[in-house]
Protein backbone atom coordinates (compact mmCIF):
# COMPACT_ATOMS: atom_id res chain seq x y z
CA UNK A 1 0.00 0.00 0.00
CA UNK A 2 1.05 3.63 -0.65
CA UNK A 3 -0.45 6.91 0.80
CA UNK A 4 -0.07 9.55 -1.02
CA UNK A 5 -0.85 13.59 0.06
CA UNK A 6 -0.82 16.37 -2.34
CA UNK A 7 -0.45 20.00 -1.44
CA UNK A 8 0.08 23.50 -2.98
CA UNK A 9 -2.83 23.79 -4.85
CA UNK A 10 -4.47 27.30 -5.39
CA UNK A 11 -5.63 30.49 -7.41
CA UNK A 12 -3.11 32.35 -9.67
CA UNK A 13 -3.19 34.83 -12.69
CA UNK A 14 -2.50 33.48 -16.31
CA UNK A 15 1.58 33.60 -16.79
CA UNK A 16 2.08 33.19 -12.72
CA UNK A 17 3.25 29.94 -11.12
CA UNK A 18 2.33 27.61 -8.84
CA UNK A 19 4.30 24.39 -6.88
CA UNK A 20 2.79 20.66 -6.20
CA UNK A 21 3.82 18.42 -3.66
CA UNK A 22 2.87 14.76 -2.77
CA UNK A 23 4.35 13.10 0.41
CA UNK A 24 4.40 9.82 -0.12
CA UNK A 25 4.43 6.74 2.43
CA UNK A 26 4.01 2.70 2.54
CA UNK A 27 5.66 0.53 -0.08
CA UNK A 28 6.99 3.61 -2.27
CA UNK A 29 9.59 0.72 -3.58
CA UNK A 30 8.10 -1.04 -5.07
CA UNK A 31 5.88 1.43 -6.81
CA UNK A 32 8.60 3.83 -7.54
CA UNK A 33 7.33 5.06 -10.86
CA UNK A 34 5.23 8.63 -9.50
CA UNK A 35 3.28 10.69 -11.72
CA UNK A 36 1.06 13.89 -12.00
CA UNK A 37 -2.45 13.69 -13.25
CA UNK A 38 -4.71 16.43 -14.05
CA UNK A 39 -8.51 16.25 -14.69
CA UNK A 40 -10.80 19.30 -15.38
CA UNK A 41 -14.59 19.66 -15.05
CA UNK A 42 -16.12 17.36 -18.08
CA UNK A 43 -13.12 15.92 -19.06
CA UNK A 44 -10.81 12.60 -18.70
CA UNK A 45 -7.96 12.73 -16.29
CA UNK A 46 -5.10 13.11 -18.21
CA UNK A 47 -1.47 12.62 -17.21
CA UNK A 48 0.84 15.28 -16.87
CA UNK A 49 3.81 14.17 -16.20
CA UNK A 50 6.07 11.44 -14.58
CA UNK A 51 9.29 10.01 -13.22
CA UNK A 52 10.98 7.34 -12.79
CA UNK A 53 14.94 7.23 -11.76
CA UNK A 54 16.22 10.09 -13.81
CA UNK A 55 14.15 10.00 -16.62
CA UNK A 56 10.83 12.01 -17.04
CA UNK A 57 8.05 12.45 -20.02
CA UNK A 58 5.67 15.48 -20.35
CA UNK A 59 2.33 15.88 -21.98
CA UNK A 60 2.75 18.07 -25.31
CA UNK A 61 0.52 20.25 -23.46
CA UNK A 62 2.84 21.36 -20.74
CA UNK A 63 6.71 20.56 -22.11
CA UNK A 64 8.42 23.87 -21.31
CA UNK A 65 6.25 24.51 -18.57
CA UNK A 66 6.24 22.25 -15.98
CA UNK A 67 9.07 20.40 -14.38
CA UNK A 68 8.29 17.45 -12.18
CA UNK A 69 11.34 16.55 -9.80
CA UNK A 70 11.14 13.89 -6.58
CA UNK A 71 13.39 14.72 -3.55
CA UNK A 72 14.10 10.41 -2.25
CA UNK A 73 15.26 11.47 0.92
CA UNK A 74 11.90 13.20 1.57
CA UNK A 75 10.06 11.06 -0.19
CA UNK A 76 7.85 13.86 -1.99
CA UNK A 77 7.31 14.59 -5.69
CA UNK A 78 6.95 18.39 -7.33
CA UNK A 79 5.61 19.67 -10.09
CA UNK A 80 7.10 22.99 -10.65
CA UNK A 81 4.04 24.97 -12.69
CA UNK A 82 5.45 28.20 -14.87
CA UNK A 83 3.59 29.98 -17.40
CA UNK A 84 0.47 28.56 -16.10
CA UNK A 85 -2.50 29.21 -18.67
CA UNK A 86 -6.25 29.11 -17.82
CA UNK A 87 -6.65 25.85 -19.80
CA UNK A 88 -3.85 24.32 -16.78
CA UNK A 89 -7.52 24.69 -14.35
CA UNK A 90 -8.37 21.14 -13.33
CA UNK A 91 -7.65 19.04 -9.79
CA UNK A 92 -4.15 17.63 -9.43
CA UNK A 93 -3.49 14.15 -8.45
CA UNK A 94 -0.36 12.61 -7.38
CA UNK A 95 -0.06 8.84 -8.67
CA UNK A 96 2.11 6.04 -7.84
CA UNK A 97 2.40 2.98 -10.14
CA UNK A 98 5.06 0.19 -11.77
CA UNK A 99 4.80 0.92 -15.42
CA UNK A 100 8.18 2.99 -16.50
CA UNK A 101 7.05 7.00 -17.76
CA UNK A 102 3.89 5.62 -18.26
CA UNK A 103 1.27 8.47 -18.52
CA UNK A 104 -1.87 6.14 -18.88
CA UNK A 105 -4.12 6.32 -16.01
CA UNK A 106 -4.55 2.63 -16.07
CA UNK A 107 -1.06 1.92 -15.27
CA UNK A 108 -1.15 3.71 -11.80
CA UNK A 109 -2.69 1.73 -8.42
CA UNK A 110 -2.14 4.57 -5.89
CA UNK A 111 -3.82 8.14 -6.13
CA UNK A 112 -3.84 10.93 -3.80
CA UNK A 113 -6.67 12.96 -3.45
CA UNK A 114 -6.22 15.76 -5.45
CA UNK A 115 -5.52 19.71 -4.93
CA UNK A 116 -6.96 22.26 -6.95
CA UNK A 117 -5.08 24.53 -9.16
CA UNK A 118 -7.46 27.63 -11.05
CA UNK A 119 -5.75 29.89 -13.22
CA UNK A 120 -7.46 33.48 -13.92
CA UNK A 121 -7.14 34.89 -16.95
Amino acid sequence: QVQLVESGGGSVQAGGSLRLSCAASGDTSSNDVMAWFRQAPGKEREGVAVVYSDYTAYADSVKGRFTISQDNAKNTLYLQMDSLKPEDTAMYYCAAGRVRLSLHRSHYNYWGQGTQVTVSS
